[in-house]
């Protein structure tokens, strides 16, 4: 199992799992990150936060622990 936050620049994974709670997660999925959408990972600033994200034609930032609770393969 493998989260955002563990993919290098340039790749492209797909979500298979939201972890979190409530607001968190819905937070999340309002940004527009579901299961099965595709993510393409633009940038991750040198200590790793932020990580900035195309996904469904936005380009978006997330912090380390909102990367974490996502799920890729």
């Amino acid at each position: 199992m493998k989260t955002l936050r563990q993919i290098p620049c340039g790749e492209t994974v797909k979500v298979t799992k939201l972890n979190g709670e409530g607001p968190v997660k819905r937070r999340i999925m309002d940004m527009g990150i579901t299961k099965g959408v595709e993510i393409y990972v633009r940038k991750v600033a040198p200590l790793g936060d932020p990580v900035e994200i195309t996904v469904r034609g936005y380009e978006l930032s997330l912090r380390k622990a909102d990367a974490d609770m996502i799920e890729v393969e």
